[in-house]
């Protein structure tokens, strides 16, 4: 078997030190290796194998559209892509709003950003993000996201990107010893840049709900906070949910758990999208935001957005979601998981904090 060793420039390592073995199959939480070793996916590899690996419906949706057409341009219309697209904007409860698909998050960031700012009427308009965030490692998406490992790379003011500090309640950065203090002095931090930059001048404001891969669970009063002080300006929000929906906390989007009080304007999907079997993101948008963007040119778009596989895939990713009651399973086990471990937290003193409660 050919080795990728000496072919392939490998992501988030070294090249150079990269030795891992070669992956040939899977089946539910388990893959294994060209040698015979089996592994228990303890990460669903990129936090994104929500499903598992192979899952059988939806291997069979990809081969069935495969064989009836492997791929048309968003240029004409795909039955896969259309349904998807309902479908997700039911779950969202985004009434005669628009999706626009793309490959992945990063390019999802990038086009809720572009589509915010079309909405505002803002070319330039700023951007505030957090502290302690990701958004993808693009080069527009390394400005976005608050994370020492790649923030070294780029200037964010050059992308019209600002950030505040997190609502970190564990080591609150306003020196807070309160949960719901920090959760408020994190919203103002928000609304201080706002009203600094004019809210006239700031398109959007960018947050993940839940921030996976920096490990921050807002206070519970921080999201409708945001929508709160995002409205009273004409701002948008965008929901960064490419980690944190479709069950991973404990709903299909992570700011569901506030209702109508934290409905964003814009939210971005990929990773479980389709369980991984295939790369495809989203940006599903309000009503309001569709009839600003609808009567306008757009000059964007991506060769293989919507692909009708990757489309395909994701309808019946949905589906599986649906009939095997894993969101709800995954808020149940979510909320087990944490009553666990905050047990340990009590016996054992050197646990210094466990947050969570909805899955991730």
């Amino acid at each position: 078997m050919v080795s990728e060793r000496d072919t392939v420039l490998h992501s988030w390592c070294v090249p150079a030190q990269w030795q891992a073995p070669t992956i040939v199959g899977g089946r539910g939480a388990h893959f294994w290796d060209a040698d015979g070793h089996d592994y228990l996916d303890m990460s669903s590899l990129s936090e994104c194998s929500n499903l598992g690996h192979q899952h059988p419906a939806v291997v069979k949706a990809i081969c069935e559209q495969a064989e009836r057409s492997c791929f048309v341009t968003s240029a004409w219309g795909a039955e896969p892509r259309a349904e998807l697209a309902k479908v997700l904007l039911e779950k969202a409860g985004f009434e005669r709003g628009r999706v626009f698909f793309t490959l992945a998050g990063a390019d999802a960031n990038e086009h809720a950003v572009k589509f915010a700012r079309l909405t505002r009427g803002l070319n330039q308009g700023w951007v505030i993000t957090r502290d302690r965030s990701y958004h993808g490692t693009t080069y527009a998406c390394m400005a976005l996201s608050g994370d020492a490992r790649t923030s070294h790379q780029i200037d964010p003011e050059q992308f019209a990107v600002t950030h505040v500090p997190p609502p970190y309640a564990y080591r609150c950065p306003f020196g807070s010893s309160s949960e719901m203090d920090c959760g408020r002095l994190a919203v103002d931090a928000v609304a201080g840049e706002i009203d600094r930059k004019g809210a006239q001048s700031v398109a959007a404001v960018l947050i993940e709900p839940n921030a996976g891969t920096n490990g921050i669970v807002a206070p519970d009063n921080y999201w409708p906070g945001l929508r709160e002080v995002t409205r009273s300006r004409d701002v948008c929000l965008i929901a960064d949910e490419v980690m944190s929906a479709f069950g991973r906390c404990g709903e299909w989007f992570a700011w569901q758990r506030y209702g109508d009080a934290g409905k964003p304007d814009l939210m971005t999907l990929a990773k479980g999208l389709t369980g991984a079997h295939l790369p495809l993101g989203a940006v599903v948008m309000n009503e309001n935001v569709a009839r600003r963007l609808e009567t306008q040119m757009l000059f964007t778009g991506l060769t293989y957005c919507g692909h009708p596989l990757a489309c395909a895939a994701g309808l019946a990713a949905v589906r599986a979601y649906e009939n095997e009651k894993l969101i709800e399973r995954s808020s149940r086990l979510g909320g087990e998981m944490f009553l666990e471990l905050k047990r340990l937290q009590q016996k054992h003193r050197l646990i210094g904090d466990v947050r969570g409660g909805q899955g991730l």
